[in-house]
């Protein structure tokens, strides 16, 4: 079974739009770089050929990895979980207990996830801690420098 992904309507939007690029403009742009690269000669020894191979098979690595993705992607819409309860969408305001520093995370398919930014995936461990909670709850996330606990202060 293929895995599923979940996302944004937004990022399967920026997604689609990065496939149809790659599909019209940039694929016969490296086209164009190799046959260029042909013309030179030799192609044993010929660092253009080879470099625009190379960018021939990136292209083509990122449209199978994007057709896969949208092939099997989940539409998350915002009311598809409870309004106080704790889904993928949500924003959560936690405070870690030993320390009381406040965190905000927004829950988002393993696609978007980017912790630099606040957006944490449903399938990393305190994404996984999180779902389905509510505020007041506490929850208690394993990490590799051992247990963190947190008290969720508030669900949007």
């Amino acid at each position: 079974m293929a895995k599923q992904y979940k996302l944004t309507p937004e990022r399967a939007k920026q997604l689609q739009d990065e496939l149809e690029y790659l599909k019209t403009v940039r694929e016969r742009e490296v086209a164009d770089m190799i046959k260029e690269a042909r013309s030179f000669g030799d192609l044993s020894e010929n660092s253009e050929y080879d470099e625009a191979k190379n960018e021939q098979g990136k292209v083509y690595s990122r449209i199978s990895e994007l057709t896969d993705i949208l092939a099997n992607c989940v539409i998350i819409e915002e009311d598809q979980h409870e309004r106080d309860q704790i889904g993928t969408g949500s924003v959560i305001k936690v405070r870690d207990m030993e320390d009381g520093f406040e965190e905000e995370f927004t829950i988002v398919g393993s696609q978007e996830a980017d912790p630099a930014i606040g957006r944490i995936s449903d399938e990393s461990p305190i994404g996984r801690a999180l779902m389905g909670r509510k505020a007041g709850d506490e929850i208690t996330v394993r990490a590799p420098a051992g247990d963190i606990q947190y008290l969720i202060l508030d669900v949007q």
